[in-house]
């Protein structure tokens, strides 16, 4: 099973298109971890051609947020480029996974802090600032740093069925049920005769 973490950034923000829908945005920078080659990969938009293969030969999608942003605003560019629809790829949204489970959502921040007693490396609209002052090596540098985050986060919690996040000075836990995170392999039927 090939799976994929990936993250996006964007050129603009909301405001910026006056739209709350994702596929009005412009993707500056796409960062993923491939499973299979166990390497870290961005993208600009030119260079997106060099990236398609990763997500044609995906199995699974990870991200944070992917459901409501990465994977509709991705899925532009994808049915441009004639390569079909993404949202027909198996995909697991870590945020929408907390929220369905514990209730609420929380920022991948929250969830790095209280889990790994780390930060993020910025800020969505840090990118964005980024991209229009010419500095593409720190937006590549950001995604990738939101890429680690989120494939250690996927990872934890299939480890420990839970994870933790930070509200003020308190670290909380999340349970999780995984179980479905991924697909059961399907099992090769011998035949007795």
């Amino acid at each position: 099973m090939r799976k994929i973490v990936f993250d996006i950034e964007t050129k603009n923000v909301f405001q910026d298109v006056g739209s709350n829908d994702p596929a009005d945005l412009d993707i500056s920078i796409l960062a993923l971890y491939d499973y299979e080659t166990n390497k870290y990969h961005s993208f600009s938009q030119e260079e997106f051609p060099l990236m398609w293969p990763f997500f044609q030969k995906a199995d699974v999608l990870i991200t944070f947020t992917g459901e409501h942003f990465d994977i509709p605003l991705l899925n532009k560019y994808y049915k441009k480029a004639g390569l079909g629809d993404l949202t027909t790829i198996r995909s697991l949204d870590v945020l929408k996974e907390i929220k369905n489970q514990y209730g609420r959502r929380m920022k991948l921040d929250q969830i790095a802090e209280g889990t790994f007693g780390i930060n993020k490396s910025g800020h969505g609209f840090d990118a964005v600032v980024w991209w229009r002052t010419g500095k593409i090596d720190e937006i590549r540098k950001y995604c990738i740093d939101d890429v680690r985050i989120t494939k250690d986060v996927y990872e934890y919690a299939m480890k420990n069925k839970k994870l933790m996040y930070k509200q003020g000075p308190f670290v909380k836990e999340i349970k999780l049920d995984t179980k479905h995170w991924e697909p059961i392999p399907e099992m090769k039927t011998q035949s007795l005769f």
